[in-house]
């Protein structure tokens, strides 16, 4: 059974930063595409970040230049490092792996 379980989410100030992990167990991690979404309340959710098995990164417009993702093969973790953090970003992020299993998500708050 695979599980993906996010963490790293909170409150914190506009231009802060914070880092979300996402840990899969449960599948074979290093071969599967991993994704970071988030939705913020009355939206849809979106698309943030992915990164494929060979490390090849994809950012939506929003992030670019202040989120990294990145992944860790031996720890069957996936990173999301958000920089100069705006109030936009607030939302609850999720992470799926291998394009079909969803996290429980993580709230990250970005106010003054």
């Amino acid at each position: 059974q695979v599980q993906v379980v996010e963490s790293g989410g909170g409150l914190v100030q506009p231009g802060g930063s914070l880092r979300l992990s996402c840990v899969v167990s449960g599948s074979i991690f290093s071969i599967a595409t991993i994704d970071w979404h988030r939705q913020a309340p009355g939206k849809e959710r979106e698309l943030v970040a992915s990164i494929t098995m060979r490390g090849i990164t994809n950012y939506a417009d929003s992030v670019k230049g202040r989120f990294t993702i990145s992944r860790d093969n031996a720890k069957s973790t996936v990173y999301l490092q958000m920089n100069s953090l705006k109030p936009d970003d607030t939302a609850v992020y999720y992470c799926r792996f291998d394009n079909q299993y969803w996290g429980q998500g993580t709230q990250v708050t970005v106010s003054s």
